[in-house]
Formats: C-alpha cells, sequence, structure tokens
C-alpha cells in the first residue's frame, strides 16, 4: 500500500524494496503535509524555526528488522529532499535508554542513527523523543 500511495504521488518516501514489495520505508514531507507529530503541543511551544522537511516515520517489515534497512531508508530519504532543492530536515528519532524498546515502539529509528547521519540534537520533545536537524545541501 505505501508503495502505491508513493507512486501515486499521494505520499512521499524513500522506499527500500525487495522485489516487488516495499519492506522498508522513510516518510518525509514538509510540515504543511506532515502536521500530525507527537507531543505536537510541546514542539509548537518550544520551536525556534519551520524546517523545510520532516521524517516523520521510518518502518522496517519485522521480517527484515537488524538488516539495516532503517539506515538505508533515512539516506534514501536525505537523497530525495537533495533532489528537490534541499533544506532544513527534521527528524524525531527516540532516545534509547538501558532497556531498548521493542522495534515496533522505535517507529522512527534512534538518536545514534540520526547522529551517525549527521543530523544535530536540538532538544528533547516528550519524555523518550527528540528534534535533531541537518541541512541537506540540493543535488
Amino acid at each position: 500500500m505505501k508503495r502505491q500511495l508513493v507512486e501515486a504521488g499521494r505520499a512521499h518516501a524513500a522506499l527500500v524494496m525487495a522485489g516487488d514489495e516495499a519492506i522498508a520505508w522513510a516518510e518525509f514531507g514538509t510540515p504543511e503535509e506532515l502536521p500530525n507529530i507527537h507531543h505536537r503541543k510541546q514542539y509548537d511551544a518550544e520551536a525556534d524555526l519551520a524546517p523545510d522537511y520532516r521524517i516523520t516515520c521510518i518502518f522496517v517489515d519485522k521480517r527484515h528488522r537488524g538488516d539495516g534497512l532503517a539506515k538505508a531508508a533515512l539516506q534514501g530519504a536525505l537523497g530525495l529532499i537533495a533532489a528537490q532543492g534541499g533544506g532544513v530536515v527534521e527528524g524525531y528519532p527516540h532516545e534509547i535508554g538501558a532497556k531498548r524498546p521493542s522495534n515496533s515502539f522505535v517507529y522512527n529509528g534512534t538518536r545514534t542513527m540520526y547522529e551517525e547521519a549527521g543530523f544535530t540534537h536540538i532538544r528533547p520533545k516528550g519524555l523518550k523523543n527528540t528534534v535533531m536537524r541537518r541541512t541537506v545541501e540540493p543535488a
């Protein structure tokens, strides 16, 4: 279904494919396209700028978790954003403590994964989420 939405232009996402099946993706868009984020009230109260793009969800099919596909999807989204002219990109990954939650609850990746992709921690958002940013140059 995600592949159909992307191909129809109804959603923006970097898809990781296995044959004809989308097994992972990173959803992205402008704040206007993706206004509903977790802890929105706190986010709005503490906002210092409006990003050009948001990465709001990274999904990996449970049969393929642990294979680095979340990182691949994130890199794919950054490449697509660069192709669209680049800009300031925000992501909202999870802080992982001593007890790692189930992968199904880490729906937008981890702070470490975003740091490895060149994002900078801006502030916390909620109890276990963060606001992270980086600027993507145009391709």
